[in-house]
């Protein structure tokens, strides 16, 4: 079955959101660079979600936006 991934911008929170499975509470979360946030799956630990803070702002100084290797990796589970 295919995943179909999602990109949303929110303006007013100036977020970009990166999905193949819309936020839930349950999920695992953590920041894996600057102003970036991962979610994973609880049971699994696949990457379900990134959201990446001040999208604008960084773009616009950066010109290029780089995701963290670790993205794609889950940290330690406790």
């Amino acid at each position: 079955m295919a995943t179909q991934t999602t990109i949303e911008y929110d303006r007013p929170s100036d977020s970009l959101y990166i999905y193949s499975v819309e936020p839930y509470a349950e999920q695992d979360s953590t920041e894996i660079g600057d102003y970036t946030v991962a979610r994973y799956n609880p049971d699994t630990h696949e990457l379900e979600s990134l959201q990446i803070l001040f999208f604008s702002k960084r773009l616009d100084r950066d010109k290029v936006l780089e995701v963290p290797e670790n993205a794609f990796k889950m940290a330690s589970v406790t």
